[in-house]
């Protein structure tokens, strides 16, 4: 069992109030009048076991969850292969270079790439 609470009556969506497309998919799942919980990570800092447990629930490597197209990313660091603790400290200390929106309902977990994807949970 995760540090991670989730229901079958609501979405968990962790995103970053900067995101485009995070607006873009809060905005469309409160259209369509689904129940979501709203985690912004620029506000409320993820736990190292909450990354792992995202990581895994999306059958990715921590290291996947970060995107290293941002400019945050590029601007702070330079490609290296880094153990998973530092990619969770980096994530932590830097969280807008986390790959999201990611949304969960129940054990259903995707990583949001349109708006619409959001209706697939």
């Amino acid at each position: 069992m995760g540090e991670i609470a989730t229901s079958n009556r609501q979405i968990t969506l962790y995103y970053s109030s900067k995101s485009n497309r995070a607006k873009q998919t809060l905005a469309y799942a409160k259209a369509e009048g689904l129940p979501i919980q709203e985690i912004d990570i620029l506000k409320t800092p993820l736990t190292g076991t909450q990354v792992t447990e995202l990581a895994d629930r999306l059958n990715m490597e921590i290291s996947d969850l970060v995107n290293q197209d941002h400019p945050s990313y590029k601007s702070r660091f330079e490609h290296h292969d880094f153990s998973s603790n530092d990619w969770i400290k980096m994530i932590q200390h830097n969280p807008e270079i986390m790959k999201q929106p990611i949304a969960l309902r129940g054990n259903i977990t995707i990583l949001v790439e349109t708006p619409t994807d959001i209706i697939k949970i």
